[in-house]
């Protein structure tokens, strides 16, 4: 009798986790593109602008079926403001002070922490033994990276304030996690209110009020941190996200996105006295990467015509070969 339940059950919780997993990818590019756009002349305003702009031009179109009294919803705007509003202005404004390796453990790093206090005080979601033994390992983690800056061997200025920033918008997502699960909004009606809502608010004021450096980089940068921003974490991400949440719920799916610090890269998890000693495997080789950048990076490549990239083939740039095929797709790209 309980088969039929069985195999009903484990898609839904497949879906869930590929879902987490999807959005850990995402979010992993958010954070190395939005420290990439903090260290050009891009302020943190320029860059929410640009988020929610794309969002909302993508979004705009399917805003006319909303009912009209759910635009009234409080609970609506409430998370809007504090998954929306709140999360982008400490970040972007953290991400201008501080690395991104910084941010990959201060946003999900810290998630499963938040998301599992904030749960029992709004939800009374009392954690279980289990829950709160599977935090050591991630709280350890968190205090390897975090150590450097408060005994005084962190390289450069300081980051406190960023690090606060940071913080502060890792716990604005944690609360908006908890919400998202205690009133289980329709996810496509939520990633539409969220984005609209925030855009309408923050438009009209940076347009007018606030400061801007637009002119200060190439239009490439606007264009790349304008559609990747507005229309990935924004709106696919935030799909993902909350079907993850849907399915597994807010505690698991927050423990899963403490994987983002892995995809946004690792170099920060090398001490200063290791770096210096090189007492480690691999040194030569990982120094010299740091330092230099990769000799070889891994690509995704769009194939153009019907004939596919056979493995080994080689990619030229121009007349200058610049790369090989590892492995070609099942079928090419059209």
């Amino acid at each position: 009798m309980n088969t039929p339940s069985s195999a009903k059950t484990s898609p839904t919780a497949l879906q869930g986790y590929v879902a987490a997993l999807a959005t850990v990818v995402i979010w992993a590019g958010f954070i190395l593109l939005s420290r990439l756009g903090g260290k050009t002349g891009l302020t943190s305003w320029d860059i929410i602008a640009l988020r929610l702009g794309t969002a909302s031009l993508f979004l705009l179109p399917f805003c006319f079926s909303i009912p009209r009294q759910t635009w009234l919803d409080r609970r609506l705007w409430l998370m809007a403001g504090v998954g929306g509003l709140a999360f982008l202005v400490l970040v972007y404004a953290g991400f201008k002070l501080a690395p991104a390796a910084h941010g990959a453990i201060l946003l999900p790093g810290m998630q499963p922490f938040l998301v599992t206090a904030l749960a029992w005080v709004l939800m009374r979601a009392v954690p279980t033994r289990q829950r709160l033994l599977s935090l050591i390992p991630i709280a350890l983690g968190v205090v390897c990276v975090a150590m450097p800056q408060f005994i005084g061997a962190h390289e450069g200025p300081s980051t406190l304030v960023g690090d606060a920033l940071l913080l502060g918008a890792s716990v604005a997502w944690a609360s908006y996690s908890v919400l998202v699960k205690k009133w289980a909004f329709d996810p496509w009606l939520l990633t539409r209110v969220v984005a609209l809502g925030s855009a309408a608010v923050y438009l009209p004021v940076y347009l007018l009020a606030l400061p801007k450096g637009l002119d200060t980089v190439p239009m490439s940068m606007l264009v790349v941190q304008g559609l990747y921003q507005g229309i990935g974490p924004t709106i696919v991400a935030m799909l993902l996200f909350l079907r993850a949440v849907a399915i597994l719920g807010a505690e698991r799916t927050g423990a899963l996105v403490a994987l983002v610090p892995v995809m946004a890269g690792l170099g920060f998890a090398i001490s200063k006295r290791r770096k210096n000693e090189l007492g480690f495997p691999g040194a030569e080789t990982s120094m010299a990467e740091l330092r230099d950048g990769p000799a070889r990076r891994r690509v995704g490549m769009a194939v153009s015509g019907k004939l596919p990239a056979r493995e080994g083939a080689a990619v030229f740039d121009g007349d200058v070969q610049v790369g090989r095929v590892e492995r070609r797709g099942r079928r090419p790209h059209r």
